[in-house]
């Protein structure tokens, strides 16, 4: 059965969001439909606007989402209509070599680096007067239903409150992970972290989670500051108060540089900054926020010669079919918390309002 139902649709860039009716195809093999519950706004949803993120329009965004199967396509086995769930924008296939090794968590059924703005079968399941609607990452949660393929959902506890535990589908996995999975934050290190949007604040929710005995929070939004502390930040400070470099001005505060620097911001100047800012020799910094497109770094290869580490980090490292029902446990067993990364609630038709509180650090 065709559903009809209501989605926020980008016909092109740089427009508002538009509240359209959209029929929403049944779940074909392998794949399931789902009742959106709850969805989180990310930056990454607004680079696809401001075309930082090239994706194909028109295209419904959202990816850091929960909600309740309507329904289940042929072969579906593991999930069936009344669990909730959380979609996830990296997938986990099981058979790829990402998903093969212990060190990988990047599926590569991924639709963040090829950009299809389609299901796994190359077709969509969302139409709208009469027009082909783009996928995003393959999760589309700015709607009331959307389709995702079987290895891009993950059940979880009956239990769970879904509009906190939708943030554990991006943001929360995405920053938590980046401190304890990817950079192996330890006991009684020194951390940078660079923006304290939702994933910087989760970052920073690691690090002190990994026992690390400072974590230097890092904007030049000093509104972020008091929420940043409340977190774990023992110290923040605002590159505009400072007339020197920012890197200068961490190696100054702890001597000889951070053990552990995440950049979760997307810029190439502050990726840079960061890199610069930890230990000469043992530092590892880690690339959290998306880079933008068409952007080059340069950098003195001196950085990285004396034995830094550079890495990059995708929800986290998580393999995320087996993680973010772990994670969901975790939450419901008060091992983190969510409640302070939400700052506003509103109603679905209100996602522009939502847009615009992002973009003003609100």
């Amino acid at each position: 059965q065709v559903i009809k139902c209501k989605a926020a649709v980008m016909w092109e860039a740089n427009k508002p969001f538009s509240i359209e009716e959209v029929e929403v195809a049944p779940p074909k093999a392998h794949e399931v439909r789902i009742k959106i519950v709850a969805t989180g706004i990310c930056r990454s949803d607004d680079h696809v606007i401001t075309g930082g993120l090239v994706m194909p329009f028109p295209i419904i965004l959202g990816h850091e989402a929960a909600g309740i199967v309507e329904s289940v396509g042929q072969g579906v086995t593991s999930i069936k209509p009344g669990d909730k769930v959380i979609p996830l924008f990296v997938p986990q296939c099981g058979e790829c070599n990402s998903c093969l090794s212990t060190k990988g968590n990047l599926c590569s059924k991924n639709d963040v680096g090829s950009a299809a703005g389609s299901m796994p079968d190359g077709t969509t399941r969302f139409t709208c007067k009469g027009q082909a609607i783009h996928h995003f990452v393959g999760t589309s949660t700015f709607t009331e239903y959307t389709v995702v393929h079987e290895s891009a959902v993950a059940k979880i506890d009956s239990a769970a409150p879904l509009e906190k535990v939708c943030l554990i589908g991006c943001g929360f996995s995405t920053g938590y992970g980046a401190a304890v999975q990817t950079a192996k934050v330890e006991p009684g290190s020194t951390c940078a972290v660079f923006g304290l949007g939702g994933v910087g604040l989760s970052v920073v929710m690691g690090c002190k989670a990994a026992g690390a005995s400072r974590i230097i929070a890092v904007d030049i939004n000093s509104d972020k500051f008091a929420k940043a502390k409340e977190l774990g930040a023992t110290e923040c400070i605002n590159p505009k108060d400072f007339k020197k470099p920012i890197h200068e001005v961490l190696i100054e505060m702890t001597g000889h540089g951070v053990d552990y620097s995440f950049e979760v911001i997307g810029h190439t100047e502050t990726m840079i900054a960061a890199l610069a800012c930890c230990q000469y020799n043992y530092g590892v910094s880690v690339i959290v926020g998306v880079p933008p497109a068409a952007q080059k770094i340069t950098f003195d290869p001196m950085l990285l010669f004396t034995g830094r580490n550079w890495k990059g980090s995708v929800f986290g490292g998580w393999k995320s079919k087996d993680s973010v029902p772990k994670l969901v446990a975790d939450y419901m067993k008060k091992k983190f918390v969510l409640d302070p990364l939400i700052t506003h609630t509103l109603p679905f038709t209100k996602i522009n309002e939502g847009f615009d509180l992002l973009r003003t650090g609100k």
